[in-house]
C-alpha cells in the first residue's frame, strides 16, 4: 500500500508538472501572438562608416512588412516614422503579405514621398503567403521549390515606390548625393528564390562610375581632376546569404543592408534565434555586425523586420522592428 501511495503521489506530481508546462506554453504563445507581434520597436544604431569630416546621414531601414490591408496599427506606426526625418529610406523587401497588401503599403509609406529611397524585392513581393509546417525550417532554408502561392501585383508595388521617388536597385547600381557624401548603391533581386544576378553587378558598377562626371575615369589628367569627395558604397539584398555578402564585400561595399530572417521570429531568451532561413550565422541573424571576407570588412545590418506571415502570426523574444542608422565619420 505504501508503494502504491507513493506511485500515486508521483503521478500527481507528473500531472501537475505537465499542466504547468502546458499553461506556460499557452501563455508564451498568447504573448507572442497577441502582444509581442505588434510591439513595434525602433532600433537605433550609429555606424562610423563615412569619411573624416563628413556630415552624418540618417538612414531608415524598413524590411519584411508582410502587409495585409487590415493591419492598421502597423500602417500607422510606419507612417509615424516619417517624423524622424531620415535622409534616406532603404527597403529590403517582403513588403506584401496579402493579395491586397499594396493598399496598406501605399498608405503606410505615403509620408515618405520626396525622401530619397532605394528598394529591392523579397519573395513575398511576388507570391502570397502559404500555410506551412513551421518545423520544416529546422531542416534548413525553405527551398525554391516550396516558394508557391498566389501571384501578387509586383508591378503595382513598384509603382508605389516610383511615386515616392525611390530607386529600384534589383540587380542594378545607382547613386545619390546625400549632404556632402556621394553614395553608390548596388543591389540584387531576392537571393532566396534565385533571382539574384551577382554576375551583373560588376558591369552595373562600372557603368555607374563611367557615367559619373566627377568619377576618376573622367579625369585622366590629375591637374584637371575635381577635388576629392566623400564616397560611400552600400550593398542591398533581401536575404543575407553568404555568397551575396561575400560578393558585396568583394565589390567594395562598406555597408550592407538586408532582411528576410525576421531575426529568427521565435527566439529563446539567453540563446537567441533557433533558425535563420538562410545560411547566415545565428549570431548575425539580426542587428549590426561586421561581415569579413578575405581581407575586407563591411558593416552588416540585418533587420528583424516588421511583420510575419498571416499564417504564422507570432513572435517571441524578437519584437518587430525598423532601424534608424546614423552614419557618422569614422
Amino acid at each position: 500500500m505504501t508503494a502504491l501511495r507513493r506511485l500515486g503521489g508521483g503521478g500527481r506530481l507528473v500531472g501537475t508538472s505537465l499542466a504547468a508546462a502546458g499553461a506556460l506554453s499557452l501563455a508564451a504563445f498568447a504573448w507572442g501572438a497577441l502582444v509581442e507581434r505588434t510591439r513595434f520597436t525602433l532600433r537605433e544604431v550609429s555606424v562610423p562608416v563615412l569619411a573624416p569630416g563628413s556630415a552624418s546621414i540618417r538612414v531608415l531601414h524598413l524590411s519584411d512588412l508582410h502587409m495585409a490591408p487590415w493591419q492598421k496599427n502597423k500602417q500607422e506606426w510606419v507612417r509615424s516614422l516619417a517624423a524622424l526625418k531620415p535622409d534616406l529610406v532603404v527597403d529590403t523587401g517582403d513588403n506584401l503579405g496579402h493579395e491586397d497588401g499594396v493598399r496598406g503599403i501605399e498608405y503606410a509609406l505615403a509620408p515618405f514621398r520626396g525622401i530619397p529611397g532605394v528598394f529591392v524585392n523579397g519573395s513575398n513581393d511576388f507570391v502570397g503567403p502559404q500555410l506551412k509546417n513551421p518545423f520544416t525550417y529546422f531542416g534548413g532554408p525553405s527551398s525554391r521549390r516550396t516558394i508557391r502561392g498566389e501571384e501578387l501585383d509586383t508591378d503595382a508595388l513598384r509603382r508605389v515606390f516610383a511615386d515616392l521617388g525611390w530607386t529600384d536597385i534589383n540587380n542594378a547600381a545607382e547613386s545619390l548625393d546625400l549632404k556632402d557624401t556621394h553614395v553608390e548603391f548596388f543591389g540584387v533581386d531576392d537571393p532566396h528564390i534565385g533571382r539574384d544576378r551577382l554576375d551583373l553587378i560588376t558591369r552595373a558598377i562600372d557603368d555607374l562610375r563611367a557615367n559619373d562626371p566627377l568619377g576618376d575615369d573622367v579625369w585622366p589628367d590629375p591637374e584637371e581632376a575635381a577635388a576629392p569627395r566623400s564616397t560611400l558604397t552600400v550593398g542591398v539584398a533581401h536575404a543575407p546569404y553568404q555568397r551575396v555578402l561575400n560578393s558585396f564585400v568583394n565589390h567594395g561595399a562598406q555597408l550592407i543592408l538586408a532582411g528576410h530572417t525576421h531575426g529568427g521570429q521565435v527566439c529563446v531568451p539567453g540563446f537567441g534565434a533557433l533558425v535563420t532561413n538562410c545560411d547566415i550565422p545565428r549570431r548575425q541573424v539580426k542587428g549590426l555586425s561586421l561581415w569579413n571576407h578575405g581581407l575586407r570588412t563591411a558593416f552588416l545590418n540585418v533587420s528583424a523586420g516588421l511583420g510575419t506571415s498571416i499564417y504564422a502570426p507570432v513572435r517571441f523574444a524578437c519584437p518587430p522592428e525598423a532601424t534608424l542608422l546614423t552614419l557618422t565619420a569614422a
